[in-house]
């Protein structure tokens, strides 16, 4: 598409195409910060390992049911939620609504996507959910 984006395979949502060096910057094992909101409106930061799945334009964070991100984007449905990865100097940031899933399937494909990227699983904990970001905006600089 002329504006740099695609659609979803569902055609409706629009994903934001990555410049050719992203792909590279996101392939090492780096971490990030996800920032979701608090009920008061206030901003939670909390450092992640997180996946980028380019053809659904999703970013993935495995967590638990009890951490407060989980409980901030699971009672606030339909709010936005960011996560940024720096190293050094370069750094991209993604930027969409989020929701909380326990639903197996979609939680296996985080659990692959994580052992993919971080080359170990992640932690093996009780009520283990997945974040998903529905990608609608990048920005950074790699």
């Amino acid at each position: 598409m002329p504006d740099g984006r695609r659609r979803d395979g569902t055609g409706t949502r629009q994903i934001p195409r990555l410049h050719p060096g992203a792909d590279r910057f996101l392939a090492g094992p780096h971490s990030g910060v996800l920032t979701t909101l608090r009920p008061d409106g206030s901003a939670h930061l909390a450092p992640v390992r997180f996946t980028w799945d380019d053809s659904a334009g999703l970013i993935r964070v495995m967590t638990t049911a009890a951490r407060v991100k989980t409980r901030n984007v699971r009672d606030n449905p339909g709010a936005r939620a960011a996560i940024c990865q720096s190293v050094q100097f370069r750094w991209i940031t993604f930027e969409g609504p989020a929701t909380v899933s326990s639903d197996p399937a979609r939680v296996a494909e985080g659990v692959r996507r994580y052992l993919q990227r971080y080359a170990s699983p992640p932690p093996n904990v009780p009520r283990m959910v997945v974040i998903e970001v529905a990608v609608d905006r990048v920005m950074g600089l790699w």
